[in-house]
Parts: structure tokens; sequence; C-alpha cells
């Protein structure tokens, strides 16, 4: 008996430690990206238990900055609650193709959905799907601790920081790029890319208000459109 409970601490530790191996590269964009949303949240004059609050409750990068000028607007919470939705509808198409590989426990399934920021299902699809279950839970608490640490941390420091690094906000964009250049090593198909930027291009002719929303719904055409036309190899029998 306490060689079985023994296994399960070990294979519960190691699973925790993959997790934040696992978020390490995150935790690199993440920091400065927290930092910079702490910093400009404190400019726009959000108090740090608010600016707390939002890393903890809503956290979503891109919403959360976006939420930063409708609140010095004062714009009313029905068209900022609409606005975050729009953004955060994404989400929705991640969760799909992980599905199979959420937790079994109901509380933990739910965290799961709801700290599955782009960051984080970058991370579990380069994994195997055996490997996903395990470091699901692990991934995520990791990657949002990071995240609502530097927040904090620019909630502290204020403007004055903005004052010695400007344009902050871009440390958003170069997670991005760099966790889409371990997708692609990953998975060494330059396809979701080129779907990616054809879909943005297309995008911008059409619209400017719902950039985001539109160009994903037109990637999700083109993904549906090269499975409809991809013609599965048949394994020969030996």
């Amino acid at each position: 008996m306490m060689t079985i409970s023994h296994s399960i601490t070990s294979d519960s530790t190691h699973q925790w430690r993959k997790g934040l191996q696992l978020s390490l590269p995150v935790a690199m964009g993440y920091i400065p990206a927290g930092i910079a949303f702490g910093v400009l949240a404190q400019v726009a004059g959000l108090p740090v238990w608010a600016c707390l609050f939002m890393s903890i409750l809503l956290y979503a990068g891109a919403a959360q900055y976006a939420c930063l000028p409708m609140l010095s607007a004062g714009l009313p919470i029905l068209n900022i609650t609409t606005n975050i939705g729009a953004i955060n509808m994404r989400h929705i198409f991640y969760a799909l193709p992980l599905l199979s590989s959420l937790p079994t426990s109901k509380l933990a399934r739910l965290y799961c959905l709801f700290a599955l920021t782009d960051e984080t299902f970058s991370v579990m699809t380069s994994l195997s799907a055996e490997q996903r279950q395990a470091v699901f839970v692990p991934v995520s608490f990791f990657n949002q601790c990071w995240w609502v640490i530097a927040t904090l941390i620019g909630a502290l420091m204020g403007g004055v920081l903005n004052e010695w690094i400007p344009h902050l906000d871009f440390a958003l964009v170069c997670l991005f790029a760099v966790l889409a250049y371990e997708q692609l090593k990953n998975v060494k198909s330059v396809l979701p890319i080129v779907i990616a930027i054809i879909s943005l291009l297309i995008a911008m002719q059409l619209t400017a208000d719902w950039l985001l929303l539109t160009a994903i719904v037109i990637c999700i055409v083109f993904i549906l459109l090269s499975g409809l036309f991809t013609v599965p190899t048949k394994r020969t029998q030996g």
C-alpha cells in the first residue's frame, strides 16, 4: 500500500515539475508582457487590487490590454463585455482539439478551460496526446502564476518603468512570434502560418472593428477546406 501511495506521489511531483519546465518559455514572454500590463493599468488610473483582479479573474492578455482604453474612456460595462467577449471568442475553438486531453476532475477541467490562453494552447498542442492530460493543470497554473506575479510587479512600479522603457506592450507581440516559431519547429508545416497570414490579409480588407474575429472565422473556413481536400493515406497491409 505504501509503495502504491509513494508511486502516486512521485508521479504527481514529476507532473508538476514537468509543468513548471514547460511553462518557463511562456514565462519569458509573460513576465515582460504582464509587467507592461501592470504599468499601463497604473498609468490608466487603475488601483493595484483592480490590476490583480483582472489578471486573476479575467486572465486574458490581449483582452486585458483592450480593457484599459475602454475603462479610461468610461464606456458602459455592456460595451466592454461585448468587446471582450468578441476578443476571447477564439478560446472556444482552442478548447475543441483539447477536450479529450482535459483532466478527469470536474473542478480541474473547469480551471483548465478558464486558463486556456493562446500560450497555454501552444504549449499543449506541442505535446503528444499521452502527455497532455498529465501536465494540463500544472502548465495552466504556472502560466497564470507568471502573469499574476508580473502584473503585481508592474502595478507596484507604476509609471516609473513606463518612462524608462517605452512601448512595453510590444512584449506580447514578441511572445506570440516566439510561440509561432516553436510550433513551426514541432509541427514542421508552414500551412498554419500561411493560412493565418492569408486570413488576416482578407480580414483587413473586410473590416477594422472586428478584425480578429473575422480573421479567426476565415481561418476556420480554410482549415475545414484543407481537411476536405486532404486525402487520407491508406496503410498497406503486410
